[in-house]
């Protein structure tokens, strides 16, 4: 056991409530912060609270004051930009505080889908046939490219910009689709390959020695032609998920599947540059060809959802798994 510490959990201001700025209660809606928050009291640390949205001298100043041993951090964006959350571990880092999670290079590798996808490929990990369709430009199909395509804002996560409308047939859908995004999410774009199979999300802990959980799957029915891919309604809303009969449950493959799986997420999980815990999606083809489909620094880490839920399956209670992530912060120092 690491010894009591003063842990400043840094959140989007967001989250925080009037009512309860300290986060001693919990919601009607479970949320992530008050489940880590709630972890590291009951582990003995004394906690304190954050709000981040566009005040970096006020963020500076309160951590300067505070002065943590250790800071948990939960932000996902500065001033509502998700693409900022890599500069605001960047001060971290230039402050040397030890903090939980990637640090800036992991979240600026994995950010941009484009860009992650091109560095696997070269390190000779199988990603999707995809296209790289900057804003103001024409798009330009490649001869080698496949259809369906799957249509996406090239730096969002969460499955955030992704329908079923993103699934795209021929070049007129595509454009349309292109334009979509652009419009709406004033970002570039990437439409990749549709890998047809089975969809895995596998949670990694560690930093020198690696542990992998038990994997999660995404379960649906092609044949009531309902949802094939994880869209945002998908992971969000639990109506529509039992209108389709979609699950999220516990995988059962081989154990030659499993090894090969796990060796392949620990190689992404190292080549990104991600710390302490993280989490890649990817999906095994009816041949069982795996191909990588993102790479998650910082997952969500509420109670009950993908990652904690792995992390009970391998015997770790909600409360261990956060003292891992916090002992791996603590041990790898500033």
């Amino acid at each position: 056991m690491i010894k009591q510490l003063h842990v400043t959990v840094l959140v989007d201001e967001g989250t925080i409530s009037s009512e309860d700025p300290e986060f001693t209660g919990m919601p009607e809606e479970p949320m992530t912060e008050y489940h880590v928050v709630e972890a590291l009291r009951i582990l003995g640390h004394r906690v304190s609270i954050i709000g981040v949205y566009d005040d970096l001298q006020g963020m500076i100043g309160k951590l300067q004051q505070q002065s943590p041993d250790v800071v948990f951090n939960l932000t996902e964006q500065f001033r509502g930009f998700r693409t900022f959350d890599k500069n605001i571990v960047s001060v971290l880092e230039m402050l040397q505080l030890p903090f939980t999670g990637a640090g800036a290079m992991g979240l600026l590798l994995c950010r941009d889908k484009c860009l992650c996808k091109e560095l696997l490929a070269i390190h000779r990990i199988r990603v999707p046939g995809f296209l790289a369709l900057p804003r103001g430009k024409k798009v330009r199909i490649s001869k080698s490219i496949r259809f369906p395509l799957v249509v996406k804002p090239a730096l969002e996560d969460g499955s955030d910009g992704i329908s079923n409308a993103s699934l795209v047939w021929d070049e007129q859908g595509l454009r349309e689709r292109v334009e979509y995004v652009h419009d709406r999410w004033e970002q570039h774009a990437i439409a990749e390959e549709y890998v047809q199979g089975r969809e895995f999300y596998v949670t990694l802990l560690g930093n020198k020695r690696l542990t992998v959980f038990p994997f999660r799957e995404f379960f649906h029915a092609d044949d009531i032609g309902g949802p094939s891919m994880a869209t945002s309604q998908v992971k969000w809303n639990q109506e529509y998920r039992e209108k389709w009969g979609i699950e999220f449950g516990f995988a059962e493959v081989s154990p030659e599947m499993a090894e090969q799986i796990g060796r392949v997420c620990k190689k992404v999980y190292r080549i990104l540059h991600l710390r302490d815990y993280g989490r890649i999606d990817l999906r095994v083809t009816p041949e069982g060809r795996m191909a990588i489909l993102e790479a998650n620094p910082n997952p969500d880490l509420a109670y009950g959802e993908e990652v904690a839920e792995s992390a009970e399956r391998a015997g770790l209670s909600y409360e261990d798994f956060i003292h891992r992530i916090l002992r791996q912060a603590v041990q790898r120092g500033a």
